[in-house]
């Protein structure tokens, strides 16, 4: 390997993404390996290990799978795809538009969580404290 390429465990450790998880990924066509070694192991770049950060980012906000494919397609053509013309280019970064805003939303729906999570936690941490300063 000249480098460029890291094997499957080195991409676990990046991403923080189990071995079995980014070879379902593979299965669903979210992401592939540039390439395979001599040996038939995969071998990823960067720019793997960066779509499967994409797709690690949107899980926890309860993307799908089938939109996550949609986001990742939307922005590779913008990246790649020279032959736009201004009318695609328009039409794809509105789909990413409208993924950066329910990225948004979700964003706010878990702050509202977690600001409640912590409430009841300190309420909790309240009565604990109240109770063990009564009674020994």
């Amino acid at each position: 390997m000249d480098g460029t390429h890291m094997q499957i465990g080195e991409v676990a450790s990046r991403t923080g993404l189990s071995l079995r998880t980014i070879r379902h990924y593979e299965e669903t066509g979210l992401v592939a390996p540039s390439a395979r070694s001599q040996g038939g192991f995969r071998l990823y770049t960067e720019n793997d290990v960066q779509r499967l950060m994409v797709v690690r980012r949107m899980k926890p906000l309860g993307f799908t799978l089938d939109q996550m494919r949609d986001l990742l397609e939307a922005t590779d053509r913008l990246d790649g795809d020279e032959t736009l013309d201004a009318h695609e280019r328009r039409a794809l970064l509105q789909r990413v538009r409208g993924y950066e805003q329910a990225a948004t939303e979700q964003v706010e729906k878990l702050r509202v969580q977690l600001a409640r999570a912590e409430d009841f936690a300190r309420t909790l941490r309240t009565r604990l404290e109240r109770d063990t300063a009564v009674r020994p």
